[in-house]
């Protein structure tokens, strides 16, 4: 916590004065106290919330220290005695609620610390949290619960109100994902409004993903706060991937590692290249009109019927069925950027892809502008962490999260 927050200075200011300190020789609020290996005292020291702080936010951690201590428990119960589940956190010295605390509510926060020869020391502190604040930033994930995606799909998380640079660290440190095969990955902060998160390499065919956004009652800056917290648990499908060539015309796709269909595509003319680089399949439309009229005028403009239609690009480049251009398909490049495929094979391609699905186009003469779609993967991966709010180190090797029964 940071002092350019007034709770937070508040808190800070009030440790040494206000904090909960017991030790295992104290003869008030220890439980069995004694000493550790050598005479040494166990002591636990609640750091925030402060004993009797008030307006404290809802998503408060609990954050404390221990000395000479091999374990440590928290235990958060609000003024009916009712026991708040949460979880310790990696750094071993935070507690973290599993959602936002009540408004306007008194709770007990108890820390006790474990010595080696099993002796204890418990720290105790209340505190009240803070009214229901007017001002609440909706924050919201583009994926829905139990969506099936492609093993490129980013993880979309939109805020109803800018971020400020200098909160945005605590916001992402309350965004946390979990993958069935135990993936590392990160998020990127797209603008304040936006982040994202991808893994270091595509998602792993056929696992699962769960994300929190534990952001309720999350100060945002400027006296907003956060307005709810989101768990969202997805499915990653096969792996589906598209590889495009211009110098052969030709799209190779690979399922589950094993190419599986060849191609022929017409892609854009000179004057309305394609781009070059890793997309993702955003949405699809079996049916669509792409109407340039009132953008390119009456020369240049068209309006046409489109079918299997599946947008690439925000600025229009789709992989769709083009039957108009089917005799120069494998040959010639005609299209106005869009990835062009017979009416036959736009139909097995719109039956076969998710949103989220990787294509990536080589040798094109325009490079595809990073935000010009989900272009997280057109990023390497030392580019993609430079968009964190805090700084990347690299994890350990991750254990797999275990499979749901059944």
């Amino acid at each position: 916590m940071r002092t350019r927050r007034a709770w937070a200075a508040a808190v800070l200011a009030g440790v040494l004065a206000l904090a909960t300190a017991c030790s295992g020789d104290d003869d008030k609020g220890a439980s069995n106290g004694g000493s550790g290996d050598g005479g040494s005292k166990i002591a636990a020291t609640i750091a925030s919330p402060a004993a009797d702080a008030k307006d404290v936010p809802a998503s408060t951690d609990i954050t404390f220290t221990t000395e000479n201590a091999d374990d440590a428990t928290v235990e958060l119960k609000d003024a009916a005695g009712k026991v708040v589940e949460g979880t310790l956190q990696p750094d071993g010295k935070s507690w973290l609620p599993s959602g936002a605390l009540d408004y306007g509510t008194t709770y007990t926060a108890s820390v006790t610390a474990t010595g080696a020869d099993g002796k204890k020391a418990t720290a105790t502190n209340t505190f009240t949290t803070m009214a229901k604040p007017s001002q609440q930033v909706r924050v919201t994930s583009f994926l829905a619960d139990g969506q099936v995606v492609g093993v490129g799909m980013p993880l979309i998380v939109r805020f109803g109100r800018a971020i400020p640079e200098d909160y945005r660290d605590d916001v992402q440190r309350r965004l946390t994902v979990q993958s069935s095969a135990g993936q590392e990955g990160i998020w990127h902060w797209i603008s304040g409004t936006e982040v994202h998160y991808r893994p270091k390499e595509f998602w792993q065919a056929n696992s699962t993903v769960k994300y929190k956004l534990q952001t309720g009652g999350l100060p945002m800056g400027d006296g907003w706060y956060g307005r709810t917290d989101i768990t969202v648990d997805i499915k990653i499908g096969p792996s589906f991937i598209m590889t495009v060539d211009n110098k052969t015309k030709r799209m190779t796709v690979t399922k589950d590692g094993k190419v599986i269909k060849t191609i022929p595509v017409s892609l854009g003319k000179k004057s309305t290249p394609s781009s070059s680089g890793t997309m993702v399949v955003i949405e699809k439309k079996r049916k669509t009109v792409f109407d340039t009229l009132e953008e390119l005028g009456p020369e240049e403009g068209y309006r046409t019927d489109i079918e299997y239609a599946q947008r690439l690009t925000w600025g229009g480049e789709f992989i769709h069925a083009a039957p108009w251009s089917e005799g120069v398909q494998g040959r010639d490049n005609v299209s106005h950027g869009c990835v062009n495929v017979s009416m036959a094979m736009g139909a097995w391609l719109f039956g076969q892809t998710r949103i989220g699905d990787p294509i990536t186009v080589k040798g094109t003469e325009r490079k595809l502008q990073n935000g010009n779609g989900w272009t997280d993967w057109n990023m390497s991966w030392d580019e993609y962490v430079k968009g964190s709010a805090i700084p990347y180190e690299e994890s350990a090797p991750a254990t797999p999260s275990p499979s749901p029964a059944g």
